[in-house]
Order: C-alpha cells, then sequence, then structure tokens
C-alpha cells in the first residue's frame, strides 16, 4: 500500500484526537465561586441528615443504623454545621439526639406523620420525650413533613395533631411542607410557633434555572413572609442536585449545586433569615422513589462521606476529565485502526467519504466516551439499571468499531432479518452478525426508553451520550453503504414509527429549552431514519 493512501486516515486522526482534546478541555473548566459552599470559617445553620448508606434504606422497616454508624457521620458534620434535621424517630434516627449531644450539634427533631394514627402516636411520644430528655440539643419540633403534599392528612388532623405536641412538648414546634400547601392550609399557621417551608427551585411545577434558583427562593420568602406575618418564615429545605435528568431549564449538575448552594447561603448571611440545606450526604435509597435526581442532593457523596466540594478547590463538572479524554483518545484511534485493518486484508482504494464517516464516528465515541461512562456510574441503580445502561454503552463502543469495519469494506448495515430472520435473508460472517446484534440493542433500549418518556418521564434519565455514540455510526453507514434494492422489513419500520411518534411527544412534553431532551429526541429521529432506509435482500441460491 502505497505510503499517499494512509494521509487521509492520518490526517482525520489527528484531527478526531484534536477534537475530543478540545471538547474535553471546555467541559472540566472549572468555576470558582465567591463563596464556598462549604467554608470552614462560617459554619452552616442547618441540614438535612438521613444517615442511610449504601443498601440501606428506610423503606424497609427492618433496617436498623447502628450508633457508631451515625457518631461517625455526625462527627464528620460538626465541622461544617451547628445544627442538623431529622425526620423521623425510626430505623435508630431516634439515637441522634444523644450522639449530637456527646458531639456539640443542635438537633431538629422531626415526626414522621402518615395516615397510621398507631404509628403517629409513637413517633410523638418517642420525640417529645427525647426533647426533655436532651434540652438545650432539641432546639425544635417538626411534627410532619409534607403530610399535606402527599395527601395522607386533612388539614384538621394536622392541626390537631400539632396542638397535641405543643402541650407536651418543651422546644417550639412547626410544620414543614412544600411552601404552595402553606397558602393553601392557612389554618395550620394559627397552630405552630413558626413556619417551615420547602423551596425547591428544581421540582417547583415550572423549574427554575440554577442561576435564578437564589432569587427565586428569596422572592418565595418575601412572599411568605407577607402571607403569615408575625412568624418567623425557616427555609427548612432548599437545595440543588448534582447528577441527574434535566427539567425545563433546570439542570443538575456539581457546578450548578455549588452555584446554587453558595448564592442561597451568601442570601441567608446578607438578610439575616434561617435556612436548613437538604442535605447533609446523598441518598442512594432515593433513587427508588425519585430516579436518579433523588439521590444527589447532598453536600457530602455517600461512598467516601467526604465533601463534595473541598474549600479552595476549584469545581468541575468532570474532575476524572483527564481520565475521560485519554479514553475517548483510544477508542478514536481503535476506530481508525480497525478501519485500517480491514483496508489491510482488502488493499482496494475506499472513497474518501468512507474515511470520512469513520472519522464522524471516532470523533463522536471519543468526545462522548467520558460523558456516557459518567452518566453510566450516576444513572445505573440495582441489576437492571446496571446492566441496561451498561449495554447501551457496550453498543455504543461496539458501534463505531464495527461500521468502521463495515465502512470501509463496503458492507451496508445489517437488518433484523439478517439476524432472525428466514435462511434466505441470513447474512454471513462474524462481524455482520455482531453489527446486527449491536444495532437490536441499541434499537430495543431505545425504543424502551422513548416509551418510558411517553407514559412516564418525571424520573427518567435522557440516555444521549451513549445513544448518540451508537446511533451516529450506524446512520453514517446507511448513508454511505446503503443497498440499493431489497425489501423495506416490517420490524425496522415499526421501530422507526414508534421512535418517530415518542420523540414528537416528549419534545412538546419536556419543552424545547431541555436540551437533555432535544438532544435524545434527535437521535431517536436519527435513528428512525437509519432503520427506515434500511433494506433486506435475500442471498442469492
Amino acid at each position: 500500500m502505497e505510503p499517499i493512501s494512509l494521509r487521509t486516515p492520518l490526517a482525520l486522526l489527528l484531527i478526531s484526537l484534536s477534537v475530543i482534546a478540545a471538547v474535553w478541555w471546555w467541559l472540566a473548566t472549572p468555576i470558582t465561586l465567591a463563596r464556598a459552599p462549604i467554608d470552614p470559617n462560617a459554619k452552616l445553620q442547618c441540614v438535612s441528615y438521613t444517615p442511610f448508606r449504601g443498601a440501606q434504606t428506610p423503606l424497609d422497616p427492618t433496617t436498623q443504623i447502628a450508633a457508631e454508624q451515625i457518631e461517625q457521620d455526625l462527627a464528620e458534620l460538626a465541622k461544617v454545621t451547628d445544627c442538623v434535621r431529622t425526620y423521623s424517630i425510626e430505623n435508630g434516627l431516634d439515637q441522634v439526639p444523644g450522639v449530637a449531644a456527646k458531639i456539640g450539634l443542635k438537633v431538629m427533631q422531626g415526626i414522621w406523620l402518615g395516615s397510621n394514627r398507631f404509628k403517629n402516636a409513637q413517633q410523638i411520644a418517642i420525640a417529645v420525650r427525647l426533647a426533655k430528655e436532651y434540652p438545650g440539643v432539641v432546639t425544635s419540633l417538626i411534627v410532619g413533613n409534607e403530610v399535606l403534599l402527599r395527601g395522607e392528612m386533612t388539614t384538621a388532623d394536622l392541626a390537631a395533631y400539632i396542638r397535641a405536641v405543643k402541650a407536651q412538648a418543651n422546644v417550639p414546634v412547626t410544620y414543614a411542607d412544600v411552601w404552595e400547601y402553606w397558602l393553601k392550609n392557612r389554618e395550620v399557621y394559627d397552630a405552630v410557633d413558626f413556619v417551615t417551608i420547602h423551596i425547591l427551585p428544581y421540582w417547583e411545577d415550572i423549574p427554575v434555572r440554577a442561576k435564578f434558583a437564589a432569587a427565586h427562593v428569596d422572592d418565595i420568602r418575601k412572599r411568605m413572609a407577607v402571607a403569615f406575618p408575625g412568624k418567623e418564615i425557616l427555609i427548612g429545605e432548599t437545595g440543588w442536585p448534582s447528577a441527574g435528568r434535566m427539567r425545563d431549564g433546570a439542570l443538575p449538575s456539581r457546578t450548578n449545586q455549588a452555584r446554587v448552594v453558595s448564592e442561597i447561603l451568601d442570601l441567608a448571611k446578607r438578610e439575616g433569615f434561617r435556612v436548613n440545606l437538604i442535605e447533609a450526604y446523598d441518598q442512594p435509597w432515593k433513587r427508588k422513589l425519585e430516579g436518579t435526581v433523588g439521590g444527589y442532593w447532598g453536600l457530602f457523596d455517600s461512598v467516601h462521606r467526604q465533601v463534595k466540594y473541598p474549600p479552595g478547590i476549584a469545581i468541575s463538572n468532570f474532575p476524572a476529565w483527564k481520565l475521560h479524554m485519554g479514553s475517548g483518545m483510544v477508542l478514536s484511534a481503535f476506530i481508525f485502526l480497525a478501519a485500517w485493518l480491514t483496508l489491510r486484508r482488502r488493499p482496494w482504494t475506499p472513497r474518501p467519504s468512507a474515511w470520512l464517516a469513520v472519522g464522524i464516528s471516532a470523533t463522536t465515541a471519543g468526545v462522548l466516551l467520558g460523558v456516557a461512562i459518567d452518566k453510566m456510574t450516576y444513572e445505573s441503580y440495582g441489576v437492571g439499571g446496571w446492566l441496561q445502561w451498561g449495554a447501551l454503552l457496550a453498543a455504543g463502543i461496539a458501534a463505531p468499531l464495527l461500521t468502521a469495519h463495515a465502512l470501509i469494506a463496503g458492507r451496508p448495515l445489517p437488518t433484523f432479518l439478517e439476524l432472525l430472520g428466514p435462511r434466505d435473508y441470513r447474512g454471513k460472517g462474524v462481524l455482520p452478525a455482531l453489527l446486527a446484534i449491536v444495532l437490536a440493542v441499541t434499537t430495543v433500549i431505545a425504543a424502551e426508553t422513548a416509551l418510558g418518556f411517553t407514559f412516564d418521564p418525571r424520573y427518567r434519565d435522557f440516555p444521549f451520550a451513549s445513544l448518540t455514540m451508537a446511533v451516529v455510526p450506524f446512520a453514517l453507514l446507511t448513508l454511505f453503504n446503503r443497498p440499493k434494492e431489497g425489501t423495506r422489513p416490517i420490524a425496522e419500520s415499526v421501530f422507526a414509527g414508534l421512535l418517530v411518534i415518542a420523540a414528537a411527544y416528549t419534545l412538546f412534553n419536556e419543552g424545547v429549552v431541555n436540551w437533555q431532551s432535544d438532544w435524545t429526541c434527535v437521535i431517536y429521529l436519527l435513528l428512525a431514519a437509519t432503520l427506515w432506509r434500511g433494506r433486506a435482500a435475500q442471498n442469492p441460491g
């Protein structure tokens, strides 16, 4: 093979590696905040604390947290805050006031109320006892958390519980709920000593962007002060998630979480109001109820129990960006190598468009590999989640490698008939069969996620990174190596139609400002077009 024949792929490889490096340098650009989220010279006023780690969950009534585990957590929290808020006395949480007394923390003791009157009575009795047993440690009792929002209790019953606790307690008593539910149930105001409201800009009915979150919190606080004069307005929950799906323009990320927390704390200091952040530690169990985003509201990570944003260190959305960038470059090089090895076995000169398609596939995969790995790490929950997102990532890695071979060999994208159809349509060769399997895996997962966004979208993550890695090579292969004859397979047509309908609905439902949704829907449509263009031909003889 003449040296001149290597100039095109070598030039494209250098361009690909340069683009990957440039994009990752941009993605990893850190931010420096005027006020650190965790300032060693200014402790947090209070932070929500739940102790569950790993597979521990309050959804299992047999879960019991040891005092030693609580002590480890509170000892770390005492370095950054003066107070913790709890939500219950179950699962070992009744030990928190005793441990906090030894460490020097204050406790806003929560009483979990629900539809079970017997359990309510138990919670109240133990919480009142703890308040009397640890005076000066338990600073207030929070009688119920969002029980009105959940619809598990009437306003009259809640007010009666609050008054009953006030009659027994020696500390101020309040109730905590989303701010709108205070406006809808004003009679609760008469029963409490102070008003505890939750303001979560990400979860608002009209989600608020991170850059406007602090201003939104301040606006709501002032509105509530006007609606409920004469009593303190405590912000009982506010914060921002560091990972999870986008809602309208509200994007969970490390930098956004740090920015929102920093700005709210600065606002509270300047305007002199109390605020409790949600939450101390990431809580993996919440992902079962709220999706990925539910598990990443913490200021500390759930595994290493370390502060996410150590003071004095610039904050990046991708702390391991050099590893991600290097992995992407290696994948890009392997994709070009796969194409070159194909050319070595077939010593002919492919069209320049084939090498251009290889370059686009390699660059796309190289740029997105780190993002896909990062998303899989955060978004995989349970065996099913790891299998699904692991399979999609594997497809995203395999697709550009296998299509590089097909592009240079002049082969078209195989159809499902070549994998699963009658003998007359079965393809020949291991690599075409592998490519057909990768296409099938990608299509099935794409269809499942598309249906999920249509029927149950609230807590689902957008698989834009891995899906793009897989679909772009398929589309390029269909564009440049499309078979000239054959029948349009029914299965591909059905999947194509499903993806088009789901993408259209998702774009309408999520809104155009949600770039994660927009990106995912564009890839759904690209995959639909690719499947629609597929043709299956019978093997001769």
